[in-house]
């Protein structure tokens, strides 16, 4: 007879001994990519699951794309970090978390005092089957008719104002 697959439990949260950090459903972590020469991959944590003892810990996630891994690539107004929440969930082993992260709303990221290593920003979804994005457009600014890109300093405009 063959054997059944082990029964797996959903854990509150759970702490990583390598970072000693806990993390839990809703937070925002950089997993480890498969080539070291590749940055980090940012994921939301949607459910963390152990075995029957307490082992083999997976974590549920829900990736963010970077501009580049999305189709159309990065554009001038992509900020350098800037992400897109995307519909592409996937489980993997909790020993590839190498931090926790802050994904912040596009408005609560220009208003940082400081942006760290580990603060991200998302004013997209994506769609990964089709590209699409949600919202599809944001709001363009004066002459250059561009989205706002945190990362370039604006001016305001003699004309309108803005």
């Amino acid at each position: 007879m063959a054997k059944g697959k082990a029964p797996r439990r959903t854990l509150d949260s759970y702490t990583l001994r390598n970072i000693n950090k806990t993390i839990k459903a809703g937070d925002c972590v950089l997993m480890r990519p498969a080539e070291r020469s590749k940055p980090q991959y940012v994921a939301r944590i949607e459910r963390i699951e152990a075995d029957a003892r307490g082992g083999n810990v997976k974590v549920h996630v829900r990736w963010y794309y970077r501009p580049e891994e999305s189709i159309g690539g990065r554009r001038q107004f992509h900020g350098s970090k800037e992400v897109f929440l995307s519909d592409h969930y996937d489980v993997q082993s909790a020993d590839t978390i190498e931090a926790k992260c802050t994904v912040h709303s596009f408005k609560r990221y220009t208003k940082l005092d400081a942006v760290g290593n580990d603060d991200f920003f998302c004013r997209f979804e994506y769609n990964s089957a089709t590209g699409a994005f949600n919202p599809d457009r944001v709001a363009v600014y004066c002459k250059c008719e561009m989205p706002y890109n945190p990362d370039d300093l604006m001016v305001q405009c003699e004309g309108c104002s803005d």
